[in-house]
């Protein structure tokens, strides 16, 4: 499985982003796709996954109620909507997806992707 993450750049505090993540190959093999987010000095942060075939989500707390997960089956793609970002939303953020369902750790999580930088300007 390969992702390829896009959508980051740099915004001001208060607009909003949309990540994508494009998974290819052994899709069939996915089981679940997650976000996780890497600011400089920090370890990588579980955001939020998706479980592929019934559309279940589970949120970290720094992302609930401002981001919203969604994907779209026939494209293999998942999105990440981001609204009134902050400047401590400043990362890179990971793609991830899992062959063994969802999960918030992300040691349990097969592939990732490349990262997309988002950077949030005060």
């Amino acid at each position: 499985v390969q992702l390829q993450a896009s959508g980051g750049g740099l915004v001001q505090a208060g607009d909003s982003l949309r990540l994508s993540c494009a998974a290819s190959g052994r899709t069939f093999s996915i089981s679940a796709m997650a976000w996780f987010r890497q600011a400089p000095g920090k370890e990588r942060e579980f955001m939020a996954t998706i479980r592929w075939d019934v559309g279940y989500t589970m949120y970290a707390d720094s992302a609930k109620g401002r981001f919203t997960l969604s994907r779209d089956n026939a494209k293999n793609t998942l999105y990440l909507q981001m609204n009134s970002l902050k400047p401590e939303d400043t990362a890179v953020y990971y793609c991830a997806a899992s062959t063994v369902g969802i999960l918030t750790s992300a040691n349990g999580y097969d592939y990732w992707g490349q990262g997309t930088l988002v950077t949030v300007s005060s």
